[in-house]
Formats: C-alpha cells, sequence, structure tokens
C-alpha cells in the first residue's frame, strides 16, 4: 500500500471522510485503475452520503479488480443504503463464494438477509452470523450479529449470551448494550433488578455513542412508562380525597370525619410513600440524573408528570379545602384529562421512536 493510501485510510478512522477523498482523488489521478483506492473512495463517499457516485466508484473498482473482496462487501453497503435489497444480496453472495473462509463476507450476508420480513430468511440470517462467529469467534461484530438475529427468531437466551459476548470482546460497543437492555426490559417483571439493569445498558449505550437516538429513545420509554404507573396510586389518592370531602360536606361530624379524614391520609401518605420506597429502590442514584434529564427534555413525560400532579394536588386540596365550593366540580375534567393525557402522550411517545 502506498504512503498516499496509508494516510488516506488513516484520515477515514478518524473520521475524516473528505480529507481522505481529496486525497484519493489526487492518488487516482494518476492510478485510476487501483481497485484499493475506488474501494476507499467509495466508503468515503458513502460515509458521506453521496451514494450515488459511492455506487459508481466501487463499480469502477470491480471492474478493475472482479474478485476484489472488499469491493462486493462495499458495493453491498451502499446498495443496503438505497434499499436494493435483492442487488445487495446478490452482492454479499458473490463475496462469500469468493471468499468462504473470511467471517465479513458472511456477516455482510447475515445483515442483509436480516433486514428480510420473511421468517426463513431471518432464520439464514442466523446460521450466516453463526458461521461468521466460527470463523472469528473473536469478533465482537459477529457476536452482535448472532444476537440481533436470535432474536428476531425469538431464541432470547442465545441472544443474550451472544450479547454478553459480544460486550466482553468490545465493551464501549453500545448497539450490544442498547440490545441486552431490551432483553432485560423483556424480562422486568419476572427477573428482580431487570428493569434497573436495562436502564444502566440504555444510559451506558447513549454515553458511549451521543448519536444514538436508539438508546434515548429507550429510556423516554422507561421514564414515561414510570410516571404513567403512578397515575393508579394518583387515582386512589383522588378516589379517596372525593370520597372524604364529599362525607365532609355532607355533614358529618365527630368520630366519622375524622375517621374519614384518617383514612384519606392514610390512602394519600400509604399509597405516595410505597411507591417512592419503590422507586429509589428501582432506581439507583447513579440512575436518577440521567433519567430526570431525559425526562424533562420529553414532552410525553412532562404532559403524563403534569397530570399526575393535578390529580395529587387536587386530592391535598379537596381534603383540607373541603368546604370550599368549586373545587369538586374539578374532579370530572381532572379525572377524564388525566385518562386523555395518557392515551395522548403514548402515542406522541410512539411517534418519537427513530426510525429504522
Amino acid at each position: 500500500m502506498s504512503l498516499e493510501l496509508r494516510q488516506a485510510d488513516a484520515l477515514v478512522e478518524l473520521g475524516r471522510y473528505e480529507q481522505a477523498a481529496a486525497l484519493l482523488a489526487k492518488h487516482l489521478a494518476t492510478e485510476p485503475e487501483d481497485a484499493a483506492a475506488l474501494v476507499l473512495l467509495a466508503r468515503c463517499r458513502h460515509r458521506l452520503g453521496d451514494e450515488q457516485q459511492a455506487l459508481a466508484t466501487v463499480e469502477q473498482a470491480l471492474r478493475a479488480e472482479p474478485d476484489s473482496v472488499g469491493a462486493w462487501l462495499m458495493r453491498t453497503h451502499i446498495l443496503l443504503a438505497l434499499k436494493e435489497y435483492a442487488q445487495a444480496e446478490e452482492s454479499a453472495r458473490r463475496a462469500v463464494e469468493i471468499a468462504p473462509r473470511y467471517w465479513g463476507s458472511h456477516y455482510t450476508l447475515g445483515t442483509v438477509l436480516d433486514r428480510s420480513v420473511r421468517t426463513e430468511r431471518k432464520r439464514a440470517a442466523y446460521e450466516a452470523a453463526r458461521t461468521a462467529v466460527a470463523l472469528a469467534p473473536e469478533e465482537s461484530d459477529a457476536h452482535f450479529l448472532v444476537g440481533l438475529t436470535a432474536q428476531r427468531v425469538g431464541d432470547l437466551q442465545v441472544a443474550q449470551q451472544a450479547y454478553e459476548t459480544a460486550l466482553s470482546l468490545d465493551p464501549e460497543s453500545s448497539e450490544a448494550h442498547n440490545n441486552l437492555s431490551l432483553l432485560h426490559l423483556r424480562h422486568r417483571w419476572r427477573r428482580p433488578g431487570s428493569w434497573t439493569r436495562a436502564a444502566e445498558g440504555f444510559v451506558q449505550s447513549a454515553a458511549l455513542d451521543l448519536n444514538d437516538r436508539q438508546a434515548r429513545y429507550n429510556l423516554e420509554t422507561m421514564a414515561w412508562g414510570t410516571v404513567a404507573g403512578s397515575r393508579w396510586v394518583a387515582l386512589a389518592g383522588f378516589a379517596a380525597g372525593s370520597v372524604a370531602s364529599g362525607r365532609l360536606r355532607a355533614g358529618v361530624s365527630g368520630g366519622e370525619a375524622v375517621l374519614s379524614v384518617v383514612l384519606c391520609a392514610a390512602v394519600l401518605v400509604g399509597g405516595w410513600g410505597g411507591w417512592f420506597l419503590w422507586l429509589t429502590r428501582r432506581v439507583p442514584p447513579h440512575l436518577r440524573r440521567p433519567l430526570l434529564l431525559v425526562s424533562r427534555g420529553c414532552k410525553p413525560v412532562v404532559a403524563m408528570a403534569v397530570a399526575v400532579s393535578l390529580l395529587v394536588l387536587h386530592s391535598v386540596l379537596t381534603l383540607v379545602l373541603w368546604h370550599v365550593e368549586g373545587l369538586g366540580a374539578l374532579a370530572f375534567p381532572l379525572f377524564w384529562g388525566a385518562v386523555i393525557t395518557y392515551w395522548v402522550s403514548r402515542g406522541a411517545l410512539q411517534r418519537r421512536a427513530p426510525k429504522p
């Protein structure tokens, strides 16, 4: 490899694609049939989002060197970006034919097959990923693909083991942290601590890749679910406050009045005290700040929190200021406001999901 190519390759690894492309163009002006340089230039253009130019460049590389595995693999990735799945699969299979012992060929084929919605092709993607792992057990990406494809076909135990292996090989794999956390989240009701492990994984994923919108969205979903779950505690206090204030306005006195107030206060204090105790055990101190920051920037979470807070405020005020006219009339709109906010905020949260 010439000095210019080594410099361009180093620039690509640093993410300086425009500089690398300029250096490669200068090199290709004197050696236009250098397939390795053409593949690297196609990679730069692919990273810069110029897929058509990238495809034209890699096609030129294949004309210069028809059996270049790197060119066929690069062509596959470009075609995937262009959503030309049939052509991408053809390219990946050609790479496997040329280099059947190279793990990257099988990994790329598995990546292409994984895009299909057909179950049998997802199973084929899983087998391709397993072949990649057998050829290169030290490659974190290969184990991640096994986890991803196993998860697609419903083999969650294999998927978890694969993600854990990927992380043991590459602890900074944000995708592996994110997907393993999704598995933990599925078991949150059956396995104690799963919710907390999921939150830790999403926080770690977001910290490793600041552009990882999926991890942030998963944290938003967890925050929304926590706030939305508290609505049942709020509704219990809301009902207790309404009953107690109604009895007081009806004229009960003495022991009955005291009992009504005490029971309502017990529901409010006991319900929220238990909820906060459960929440502090579920969310350790190092996760509270990230979840709070995510919540503050997510309108569906904020809307749900406001709706719950209004129910709590009404419960307290109707108990303390039971004699004030008009407070009872707010019960109906606040109740239905909380119900409507739940469904509207849930829909808004789903629309925030990153597009695949």
